[in-house]
Order: structure tokens, then C-alpha cells, then sequence
């Protein structure tokens, strides 16, 4: 259990918490939530033991095993997969003292080292540390590349890996959804639903939040409050708790109103300065509920463009790469310069990559589209090809006159240029604009006043993505192509670009790991995958299926039962498959059967949660009540899945 008792911290000359009590119990999943400089991250780091409680106290179990993940990864030489395998020290230290005993001929020392990583379950942990990074997008010929020759992005793939391979009973996670793409977003959310220890996460993709926590813990103005349930249950919880706040703040402002008019009209009166003199003190006692401070939620818009056209862009029968000579470099590609000694050769004989093929793909008025793929399928690769920024190995590219493309890259927000304010950066996009007409664009973005004139290093990721987005919208574009826009936004942020997307008039093509985006603003979806881009004829939950079936399917069957040529033997066959769909259809009720009862459950657990009268009692029992629903959630995720599966079995076989 992790006990804050009148916690407070404080940055610098800022107090950012106060006052906070609270009780994490073991094995409980929980959701840090929080606006941007609310604590979430300073939390963390009081809890890691990097910065000490203003006031109060943090007590945590001696012992207790913590795991996070570096914020920097050194340029090292090791392999990959080396690297995350130190994630647990104590195996690598178990395994580098048997390497050294065997080398030294010290058969003692190594029949030591031999137990000790047989009795901490240490010989299959390099295939854990492969099956860590094939999760999070690395292939499986890139596990032996050392950790020097990858970019950034990657390391921090790198680094989340080793957390996860770190035996802990606390699991800190900040942001780790940033730089992932979506089929490693949600292999990761099907790691933690197993996780069996407690985690704490930071995120700002609510959909993942969902699916990973039971708890949420949220930070604002200087205070914390506990929550259970998911996201979305805190969402309802704390808008139906800001209901009762200002409803109960109105009758309060409303007898306090009542109060002083009697007061103002009787004070001076002899006979009635008694009463008035009472009705003073009631007001005076009045318990003083604050007004709910009405967040005031970030917002924006794209402006209308000036031209709409119906076609706008069309690729005909292309071939979209990388010309030889070029780098073979994507976002998505795990090193800085390239895939190998294979490519390397490759491109000093100048011979092109060709990442995708006869690709035919259209953009007309009024399009929303989503682009799914798995990781390093060639999202980016399509992208570049219709924004014009990669020359097409073959094909043709058309493009109406009046088009004028919006295109935020993953890229974008590190290309702000150093040394220069938001106020130059637009004045270089707009040199015959008034200033003051710069200033107001500004403004409508939360650069006001002073902070048009700050030099972009000293900004927030989320405020530099906020001054790409103003400086992209300025141009009033009639197609967005946005790139993995959310990597750097708060959910505040995240929730008024969905809106601003909605009420946009033109285009739009959109690449992003936050499936809530997504599903909020595209109207269709294509899948890259396999060299190829094609219509996906399904739903985000569609594209999950399709990610979890992707590793292997099972051989078909109507191979098998053309080998059966005996009439008697296809009767046979036949029978057989009819009692096969029968113990499906049974199994699929028993799986039915028992995730109504856990829903069911849950239920009550809710219903118990919900009296107040169980947090007066022994603290135990809140956390009995925590560690079963976690345990529910996990075998009701396991059943779905499992369900999901045995249904297509039984439509496969009954096509």
C-alpha cells in the first residue's frame, strides 16, 4: 500500500500539491489524470525518491520494487535486445557472472551462477526481452542492432521495454503511448491488463485509459482525488460531483442572499437588531462552499477555406520508396540511417526501395480518412507521397489548382526553429501582414501578449504542437494531412482539436495512435499493410481483430476437405464438422454465461462503491473490493478475446 498523509510538493517557488491523502493499494491500476503542470510527472518523482515532500508524508513498503522508464538512453554499443534484457538486474548480472565463470574456466562459479538463474526463471528471459520488443514494432532482425545506431524515437521504445522487463511491484509509466504507433499502443494495453502488480500511468489517450485502469487519481488546482473505475467512469463521477458542487453553491449564494437583505434592513432598527445580530452570526458560520471554477476548456478553429474543389488529389498506379542514394528513413524506422548492410549497399548502388505498390488512392471535398497499418507498414511512406514531399518511383500524381494542403509531420514540432518566437515564425509565413493582425492570430491560439514574443525552446511539446497547428491553419488549407498530431497533446487539447477537426469544412487525412481521434473524426478508414494501401471495410475494433490474427492463421479447411474423395469420408468429414460447430456454439454460451456473471459482479461492486458508508469501515475491504475487480477486468478481457476468436471459427466454418 502507498500512503500519502497530508502530502505536499512544491517546483521551484510553486506549490503544486497540498494537503493530498490518499491510499494506493497493491495491485490496483491507476490513472494519473491532471491538466499540464497539474504534479503528474513531480508526483512520480516524489514517489522514485527525486524530490522530497513540502509537508507531510509518503510512506511506501520497505522493499518495494520500483520500475519506470528513463527519460535518456545512452549511445551504447550493446545489442537491443541485450539492453532491455538489463532491465532485470538481477538476471543480467546472474547471466554476465555465468558468462564470465564459463570464459574463466571457473565450473564452480558457473554451476553457482546456473542455479541462481534457474531458480529466478532466468533462462527465458532473452526470449521475454525478444517478445517485449516484437510488441512494441521491432523486427525480429533488428533485436541484435546496437542501441547506438538507433534514432531517438526508438530508444524510447527501447527504454519502455526495459521497464517492462524489470521485475517490480510498482510500475511507473509517463506518457508511454507518445511515439507509439497504434498496433503497439494496443499490444501495450494488453500487457498491463496482465500486469499483475500495481501500475501507475500517466496518459493522454483516454481510449488506453480505459482499457488499462480501475482507478484514476486526479490532480487539480493543488488537490487529489481518488476515483474508481476507468476514464470514462471518472469523467461521469467528477461531472456528476461539479453538479451537486455548483447546485449546492446556488442554495448557499441564495440563503446568503437572504440573510444579508434582512440584515441590511433591519440592522439599525432597535427592535429587530437582536434577530439582525443572529442572522450575522449564521452567515458568518455558513460553511463557505467555493464556487466551481468552470474550466475554461482550450479551443480553436481551422478557418473556412477559400476554395473547396471535389478532387482534390489522386494517385494513379504508384510505386512509393525511397530513390536510390537517398536515405531509407521514416519516423517509423527503428534506425537513424537505415535498415542494414543489405540497404547500405543499396543505396551506394543508387537502387530504389520501393515500400509500396500500385497504390490508387483519391482525396475528394469532404473526405475524412484514417490511415491504419501496422508499424513501419509505409503510413509515413503514403503520406509523404501525396503531400509531394517524396518523389514517386512510378506513377502519377494529380492534383486540383486551387489545392492547398495543411500538413503537420511527425517531424514538425522539433523543426521550430531555436531562438525564434511564435510572432517570427508566422511573420515568415506572412510577411506582408499587419503585425497586429499576426498578434490576433496568435491570441486565438493562447499565444496573447508577452508569449508571442517568447523564444519556442522554453515551450511545452504541447504548446509547440499548438504553434504548428496555428501556423498550419493559417494558411487556411482545404486538406489536412496530420501526421501523428497528438503526440504532444493533453487530453484537453487533444478533445478541442477533435472538435476543431469536426467543424472543419475541407478534407482531411489522418495517422494517429489515439483510436478516441480517430473514431471522433474520420468517416472511413484504408489499410497499409503488405506493400499495399486498400479500403478497410470495419471499425477500430475491426483493425484490432484483424492486428491479433495477423501473426498466424490457421491452415484453411476447405483444402483439407477437397483431399477427401470417398463420398463416405466427406459424410464423415461433414458429421464431424457439424459436431465441431456444435461444441463451438456450446462453448460460446459458456463463455457468454460467465462474462454475465462477472458483469454482474461488477455491478454490485459499483452499487457498493457508490454507498459511502463502506469508506468509513476497514480499509481491507476497499482493498479486497479493488484487487477483484482488477482480477474480473482481466478474466473478462480474456473471455472477450477468447470469444471473438471461437465466433470467427464458427462463421468461418459455417460459410
Amino acid at each position: 500500500m502507498i500512503a500519502f498523509r497530508d502530502f505536499a510538493l512544491r517546483r521551484g517557488g510553486r506549490l503544486l500539491l497540498s494537503g493530498v491523502d490518499a491510499l494506493l493499494h497493491d495491485g490496483w491500476k491507476i490513472g494519473v489524470a491532471g491538466r499540464n503542470g497539474s504534479g503528474k510527472s513531480s508526483l512520480f518523482a516524489a514517489i522514485l525518491g527525486e524530490v522530497e515532500a513540502d509537508a507531510g508524508t509518503l510512506d511506501l513498503p520497505s522493499n518495494l520494487r520500483i520500475a519506470s522508464v528513463a527519460q535518456e538512453t545512452p549511445a551504447l554499443p550493446d545489442p537491443a535486445i541485450d539492453y532491455v534484457l538489463g532491465g532485470d538486474v538481477e538476471l543480467a548480472a546472474a547471466l554476465a557472472e555465468e558468462a564470465r565463470a564459463r570464459k574463466m574456466g571457473d565450473h564452480t562459479g558457473a554451476a553457482v551462477a546456473h542455479h541462481r538463474i534457474d531458480a529466478i526463471g532466468g533462462y527465458d528471459g532473452r526470449a521475454r526481452a525478444g517478445r517485449l520488443l516484437h510488441g512494441l514494432g521491432f523486427a525480429v532482425d533488428t533485436h541484435d542492432i546496437p542501441v547506438a545506431e538507433f534514432s531517438g524515437g526508438w530508444r524510447g521504445r527501447l527504454n519502455l521495454a526495459r521497464a517492462l522487463m524489470a521485475p517490480s511491484d510498482l510500475l511507473l509509466l509517463d506518457e508511454p503511448t507518445n511515439h507509439l504507433d497504434l498496433d503497439a499502443v494496443l499490444w501495450l494495453e494488453q500487457w498491463l491488463r496482465r500486469y499483475p502488480r500495481t501500475l501507475m500511468v500517466i496518459s493522454h489517450d483516454r481510449e488506453f485509459l480505459d482499457g488499462t485502469v480501475d482507478h484514476v487519481l486526479h490532480l487539480d488546482q493543488g488537490s487529489a482525488r481518488l476515483y474508481v473505475g476507468n476514464y470514462s467512469d471518472f469523467e461521469r463521477q467528477r461531472a456528476e460531483r461539479l453538479h451537486q458542487q455548483r447546485a449546492a453553491h446556488a442554495k448557499e449564494q441564495a440563503e446568503r442572499a437572504h440573510l444579508q437583505s434582512f440584515i441590511d434592513r433591519f440592522r439599525a432598527k432597535a427592535t429587530k437588531a437582536r434577530q439582525a445580530q443572529s442572522r450575522i452570526k449564521r452567515l458568518e458560520k455558513l460553511g463557505g462552499t467555493e464556487a466551481v471554477r468552470v474550466e475554461r476548456a482550450f479551443e480553436f478553429r481551422f478557418p473556412p477555406p477559400e476554395r473547396l474543389p471535389q478532387s482534390m488529389l489522386k494517385l494513379e498506379h504508384v510505386d512509393a520508396g525511397y530513390r536510390g542514394g537517398a536515405a531509407f528513413l521514416t519516423p517509423s524506422s527503428p534506425r537513424g540511417e537505415g535498415w542494414g548492410e543489405g540497404e547500405r549497399a543499396q543505396r551506394a548502388a543508387r537502387v530504389d526501395v520501393t515500400v509500396l505498390r500500385h497504390v490508387s488512392f483519391s482525396v475528394q471535398a469532404g473526405d475524412r480518412i484514417g490511415l491504419l497499418g501496422p508499424n513501419g507498414a509505409g503510413k509515413s511512406t503514403l503520406v509523404k507521397s501525396l503531400v509531394g514531399e517524396l518523389p514517386l518511383l512510378a506513377g502519377e500524381r494529380t492534383t486540383h489548382r486551387d489545392l492547398a494542403i495543411g500538413y503537420f509531420a511527425q517531424h514538425t514540432v522539433e523543426s521550430l526553429r531555436a531562438g525564434e518566437t511564435p510572432f517570427d515564425h508566422l511573420r515568415a509565413l506572412a510577411r506582408d501582414a499587419p503585425p497586429q493582425a499576426l498578434r490576433d492570430w496568435l491570441g486565438k491560439w493562447h499565444f496573447a501578449g508577452d508569449r508571442a514574443f517568447e523564444p519556442v525552446e522554453g515551450f511545452s511539446g504541447g504548446e509547440r504542437a499548438r504553434l504548428a497547428l496555428a501556423l498550419i491553419a493559417w494558411g487556411k488549407p482545404n486538406l489536412l494531412v496530420l501526421d501523428e498530431p497528438t503526440n504532444h497533446l493533453d487530453l484537453d487539447m487533444r478533445g478541442a482539436l477533435a472538435d476543431a477537426l469536426n467543424d472543419y469544412p475541407g478534407a482531411l487525412v489522418l495517422v494517429a495512435h489515439d483510436r478516441h481521434l480517430l473514431g471522433l473524426v474520420c468517416d472511413s478508414f484504408w489499410r497499409v499493410a503488405d506493400g499495399r494501401v486498400e479500403p478497410f471495410d470495419g471499425d477500430l475494433d475491426d483493425y484490432a481483430r484483424w492486428l491479433r490474427g495477423r501473426s498466424g492463421e490457421p491452415a484453411g479447411r476447405e483444402e483439407a476437405k477437397t483431399q477427401i474423395a470417398d463420398p463416405r469420408g466427406r459424410r464423415r468429414e461433414a458429421a464431424a464438422e457439424r459436431e465441431r460447430q456444435r461444441g463451438l456454439r456450446k462453448h460460446l454460451e459458456a463463455v457468454e454465461a460467465r462474462i454475465a456473471a462477472i458483469d454482474a459482479r461488477l455491478a454490485d461492486f459499483q452499487d457498493r462503491l457508490a454507498d459511502p458508508a463502506i469508506y468509513e469501515g476497514p480499509t481491507a475491504v476497499l482493498a479486497d473490493i479493488g484487487r477483484e475487480q482488477s482480477a474480473l477486468r482481466e478474466e473478462k478481457a480474456a473471455l472477450e478475446a477468447e470469444w471473438l476468436q471461437r465466433f470467427e471459427e464458427l462463421e468461418a466454418a459455417s460459410a
